[in-house]
């Protein structure tokens, strides 16, 4: 079954279109980067995929259900799907890595586990093994504000990892860090998808960190999808020209 399917996916701010008629299909253990110069629609679309907007129009399904028609408890569930990494890493900053990832097992815990922090051994162990997968397991007790921003967008990961979400929405997850620390972030959300399966959708703003990371390309402007690509064709002349013009849309 497809992952993530997105139908004519619209939406307008005041009247004005910010994404037009979207059509994306990401498969399990795929990852799909998505590009395009800034005001292209990129993080509406991230917000209408999380359903922390609503699209005006068009079917947004996860694994089969549409979020688009959910409400209450039946749109919770299905968001338990999702799992996000945001630019801002959205760590406790006080709470320790492992503490952190651990959050990500508040849909599996009792709620009171969560608030007085006494997870069961298994959970602990099973955060552990998270952080161990995005290589911290040796910073598992530091407090995320003494990580490194690299660090800690991969507490995020690992965070994400511990919820066994399926589908992994990343907004401009490396938009704040160096080439080395963007790498190794890069890297542990490929691994998402290569070791576990997951289908990993990224939106990147630099376009040379596509080529080794992603499987396919889409390309927004002006809230259409223009390009969808294997990464492979992906090359610096598409790239100029997405950026510079609004070109036709290209397929593989």
């Amino acid at each position: 079954m497809t992952a993530l399917s997105v139908r004519g996916l619209t939406h307008a701010y005041a009247g004005t279109p910010v994404l037009r008629a979207v059509d994306l299909d990401v498969q399990p253990g795929q990852v799909v980067a998505v590009v395009g110069p800034s005001g292209a629609g990129k993080t509406t679309l991230f917000r209408c995929l999380t359903r922390l907007v609503r699209a005006d129009a068009g079917v947004l399904e996860v694994f089969g259900a549409d979020l688009q028609q959910l409400e209450g408890s039946a749109l919770r569930d299905a968001r338990r799907e999702l799992g996000l990494v945001f630019q801002s890493y959205n760590l406790v900053r006080r709470l320790s890595a492992l503490q952190n990832v651990l959050v990500g097992r508040l849909a599996d815990v009792p709620a009171w586990r969560v608030v007085l922090r006494r997870f069961p051994v298994a959970e602990q162990d099973l955060a552990a093994r998270c952080l161990d997968q995005v290589g911290l397991l040796a910073f598992a007790h530091t407090r995320a504000d003494r990580l490194s921003g690299g660090q800690q967008q991969r507490v995020a990961i690992a965070r994400v990892l511990a919820s066994r979400a399926r589908v992994v929405l990343a907004d401009e997850p490396v938009a704040s860090l160096d080439p080395a620390s963007a790498s190794a972030v890069l890297a542990a959300l490929r691994s998402l998808a290569t070791d576990h399966g997951k289908a990993v959708v990224c939106s990147l703003h630099q376009v040379d960190l596509v080529a080794g990371f992603a499987d396919r390309v889409v390309g927004l402007r002006d809230g259409r999808v223009v390009l969808d690509l294997p990464a492979d064709r992906f090359d610096a002349a598409t790239a100029r020209d997405l950026y510079s013009r609004t070109p036709e849309r290209t397929s593989a």
